[in-house]
């Protein structure tokens, strides 16, 4: 048995096969998926339905129990004016706590003496395979 290295032509071709072979496999789940997706779909709006006609929140059957809530969702079409109403409120809590990566990475190459207290920086190398 041999114990030479793969050169790195070798392992492009392995890497890209391997990733073509995922993409495929990935096409062929989303499509099934998907057609199960509108099913479910389809089913949950009976479900609601049949919730609405019969004036109840849940329903329990011999298969299971069934039930509808409200879900609410909140958005903004206008950052400024949400901005100045969390600071004129002093409200932070309603903005999710997590940092735009980008702006970060752009505003400490502009600022390199300008480091946030509590600021944790991960770095790791990654590499990126492409087709000639």
């Amino acid at each position: 048995m041999s114990d030479s290295k793969p050169t790195a032509e070798q392992l492009t071709q392995v890497y890209l096969k391997i990733k073509d072979k995922r993409t495929e496999l990935s096409t062929v789940f989303k499509e099934k998926d998907d057609k199960l997706t509108e099913q479910l779909d389809k089913v949950k709006k009976a479900l609601l339905g049949y919730c609405k006609e019969q004036g109840v929140d849940s329903v329990k059957t011999s298969a299971g129990l069934f039930y509808r809530s409200a879900k609410t969702r909140y958005w903004t079409s206008d950052w400024s004016n949400m901005h100045e109403f969390v600071l004129e409120h002093e409200v932070p809590e309603l903005l999710d706590k997590r940092l735009n990566q980008k702006n970060m990475k752009d505003f400490l190459e502009e600022n390199p003496d300008l480091v946030p207290k509590g600021l944790n920086v991960d770095s790791e190398y990654v590499v990126s395979v492409r087709r000639k």
